[in-house]
């Protein structure tokens, strides 16, 4: 089966990719599933329709998701193509602690496929590191979460745990830099061996 679980449409702010294109391209190559994950960065950026100032980078708008929008064309998708791919709804989530509470509201107004609670699809992600080292690949620690204050790792210990009972040795570490303060901040131990 050919997936694809993180896609970007124009719903994300950094991306162009009309979600329709996106659909119809997923058909043209033969992808039997798709999952779009658009941006919500609370703390970061303001929801549409919340009062607060819109910013704007380049021309294009520094927002979450429009909530009803998105989630009324995916079900507008799913009803145009839905015998030709299966489409599902997920986003991708920049949590922080302080913003867990406006993630948790979201969960509540709308019925995610796809979000990542680990427990729920940890068997899938053990085959997919399975492949992973199999093919010889490794992972990357991302250190930002030292940056941003989180109580766990990216990805998280439990998931590197994983990857290590299932034989997997090869880890990158990585700063996740986007500025001159952050290059160089390896403030992460990885002991896999």
């Amino acid at each position: 089966m050919l997936v694809d679980y993180h896609v970007h449409t124009e719903y994300s702010d950094d991306s162009v990719y009309p979600m329709e294109d996106v659909i119809k391209d997923a058909i043209r190559l033969g992808l039997d599933e798709i999952c779009i994950t658009d941006y919500v960065d609370y703390g970061v950026k303001a929801d549409w329709g919340s009062g607060k100032e819109i910013l704007y980078r380049h021309g294009e708008p520094l927002a979450n998701v429009d909530y009803p929008r998105y989630v009324a064309q995916i079900e507008q998708m799913q009803r145009l193509y839905g015998d030709k791919i299966t489409i599902k709804m997920g986003m991708e989530f920049g949590v922080q602690t302080h913003t867990i509470p406006q993630f948790e509201a979201l969960f509540r107004l709308y019925s995610f496929d796809f979000l990542y609670p680990f427990d729920k699809v940890k068997s899938t992600i053990a085959e997919i590191l399975k492949i992973v080292i199999a093919d010889g690949k490794g992972i990357e620690v991302n250190t930002s979460s030292h940056r941003y204050g989180l109580m766990d790792s990216m990805p998280s210990a439990e998931l590197l745990g994983l990857y290590k009972d299932l034989g997997g040795s090869i880890v990158t570490i990585g700063t996740d830099s986007h500025a001159p303060a952050h290059l160089g901040t390896l403030k992460s131990t990885v002991l896999l061996a």
